[in-house]
């Protein structure tokens, strides 16, 4: 399998913060690959450097084996990006701006099959183009970008947050036209802090923190970053019934409660088991990507080191 992207030690500074301290990353053609890492890991900065709006101080950074640096304006052409925070023109409509987008990537010569695209994109993302730019919401913007990327068809789809202040309908519509370009053999690179959605899209995943790769490899080889937590009050529990419950891990108490870990296939059998238990006050969620950092990858949060990601902090 042809590799797309292929980063190898990148490294980049801003003054005296290393925003990307020896990143790996491989990406292969026709996959949906899953970036992951807490605001602040070098997502943004590394995608920059892939973009070709900024240069590295080490490393290697390829894309379908060209430098980004060098051949920006060749590969942009074969590339559709959506940020995580989107501008637009504020007296352009925002039809005017999806049509400006698709004419710079060259990607409305057929005019018709163009037209059925973008017409099919505003229905399902439910998006009115007649709206200037400075009244749309930040859904909204953002829903202007993912039309314009999926509207003209991409060798490569980088997208950095590109679910950002959509609502859980209007994400279920961005998750099937993924699907969709990954079923006519596009290559997606997927930015986000949101696991589930990288769950439920990606064939693999790669895990940075500091500006580091620290994990990276298919779902399955990943699965032990993605057990459940749960949790119930612990007043008048049989603390040895709990050693046979299937698939727990990391038992603990704190604040009245018992809380560990769940293997994701082994939910089922483990409920039953705490049925019969009679537990109460039972709490079962996905636990946060920052928790999986701090339990996996040591016990201070990443560091703010990617300043073109600074201000998503705060969202």
């Amino acid at each position: 399998m042809n590799t797309v992207i292929d980063v190898f030690g990148l490294e980049k500074r801003f003054g005296r913060v290393r925003a990307l301290d020896g990143l790996d990353l491989t990406v292969a053609e026709g996959t949906v690959h899953g970036f992951l890492g807490p605001n602040g890991a070098g997502k943004s900065t590394t995608i920059r450097v892939l973009l070709g709006l900024a240069r590295s101080d080490g490393g290697r950074a390829a894309l379908f084996g060209r430098d980004p640096w060098k051949d920006a304006v060749e590969l942009h052409g074969r590339i559709a990006y959506v940020p995580g925070d989107v501008s637009l023109w504020p007296n352009l409509s925002g039809g005017e701006a999806i049509d400006l987008l698709g004419r710079l990537r060259g990607g409305t010569a057929d005019r018709e099959l163009y037209a059925d695209r973008k017409k099919r994109l505003l229905e399902v993302f439910q998006l009115d183009p007649t709206k200037k730019g400075r009244a749309y919401s930040k859904g909204n913007r953002q829903k202007v970008a993912l039309v314009a990327a999926f509207a003209t068809p991409a060798d490569l789809y980088i997208l950095d947050e590109p679910t950002s202040g959509l609502d859980p309908l209007m994400e279920a519509v961005f998750d099937s036209e993924i699907r969709r370009v990954a079923a006519e053999g596009a290559t997606v690179l997927l930015s986000s802090h949101i696991l589930s959605e990288v769950e439920q899209l990606c064939d693999r995943v790669t895990i940075i923190r500091s500006g580091r790769t620290v994990e990276t490899g298919t779902l399955d080889e990943l699965r032990h970053l993605t057990r459940t937590e749960v949790s119930f009050r612990s007043e008048g529990l049989n603390r040895g019934a709990l050693e046979h419950l299937p698939g727990a891990h990391d038992f603990r108490e704190q604040d009245g409660r018992v809380r560990f870990t769940a293997d994701s296939d082994a939910l089922s059998a483990l409920l039953a088991g705490l049925a019969r238990l009679d537990v109460r006050g039972l709490t079962v969620a996905p636990p946060s990507l920052e928790e999986l950092f701090l339990r996996h990858y040591g016990d201070e949060p990443a560091q703010a080191a990617d300043p073109v990601a600074a201000p998503a902090a705060s969202r």
